[in-house]
């Protein structure tokens, strides 16, 4: 995370999504050949209606104190959404703050006994993505959603959970954006330093998408897989906060195919029934991630 390690993630996110705008959705001429993707700095400051000098001292750290006026007019320029202007804002109002207490993420008993009544894949996750419980269509649905499993070095390190989802490259950019999201102002959890750290070194794709500096949100949505005993199935997807940690769950359009298929799966699959979960503590440390 060199931006963060820096200090400088102000500098770092307005260098990246300036890379990201072309001259032409900028509304400028082509213009001859340029040495730089995207915008070049004076370009982006005149839009902005700001000096070249002090966007430069923005995006190099030597002032991280600008007005909101000048961070509304750097959103507008840079094209950002409602969630990576909130993002930017966000950036530009980090302070020095005391050293959050760590604190290992429990899944409450209230939420192993949801799991075990849910005849659809569910499954707990921290903030970090690491699988913390599931039930057992989770893990036939996937088994890569077994507890200890991290969803992110799944999905960007295990070739199965790669051939699994039919649109992998649009799903590993909004991982990686929503990663960021999460991350926020938290660079220096030592779990998150751990996992970027471990994907950028192991993968080119993560460190492509990570240097990107989106940020989204990745609450909802529809997910289409291929599953290897039932084949295709699509699904939507919700995520609950449950205390300090987050209930995914999948489920189908009542009586579609999918619908189908997922009782074929329930069937394949020996699924406990019900209720017949054992009892589980009030509350459930997080397990280590391989």
């Amino acid at each position: 995370m060199k931006d963060e390690e820096s200090g400088n993630r102000l500098g770092g996110y307005l260098r990246a999504r300036r890379e990201l705008i072309s001259p032409a959705q900028a509304g400028l001429p082509p213009g001859g050949h340029r040495r730089v993707p995207g915008l070049r700095r004076e370009e982006v400051a005149l839009l902005a209606g700001i000096s070249p000098d002090y966007y430069l001292r923005l995006e190099r750290g030597r002032d991280r104190n600008p007005s909101l006026q000048v961070l509304e007019s750097l959103a507008r320029v840079l094209r950002l959404d409602d969630v990576e202007r909130t993002y930017l804002l966000g950036l530009a109002a980090v302070r020095a703050r005391a050293p959050r207490r760590k604190r290992p993420e429990r899944v409450p008993a209230r939420a192993h006994q949801l799991l075990a009544h849910l005849p659809i894949p569910a499954f707990v996750e921290g903030r970090a993505f690491d699988v913390l419980a599931s039930n057992p269509m989770a893990v036939a649905f996937s088994p890569r959603l077994r507890p200890g499993q991290n969803r992110l070095r799944s999905f960007f390190l295990d070739p199965e959970e790669q051939a699994f989802q039919q649109d992998w490259a649009n799903s590993a950019a909004d991982f990686v954006a929503a990663l960021r999201t999460t991350i926020g102002d938290d660079v220096d959890n030592p779990r998150f330093v751990e996992l970027v750290g471990e994907l950028a070194l192991s993968s080119q794709r993560f460190r492509t998408l990570w240097a990107r500096h989106d940020v989204r949100d990745l609450d909802g949505g529809t997910s289409a897989v291929d599953h290897p005993v039932v084949g295709e199935l699509r699904l939507h997807r919700d995520k609950l906060p449950i205390d300090d940690v987050i209930l995914v769950v999948y489920y189908p359009d009542k009586g579609s195919d999918t619908d189908e298929k997922l009782q074929l799966l329930a069937a394949l699959s020996h699924t406990e029934p019900a209720g017949t979960a054992p009892d589980r503590p009030a509350d459930v440390p997080h397990p280590k991630t391989p």
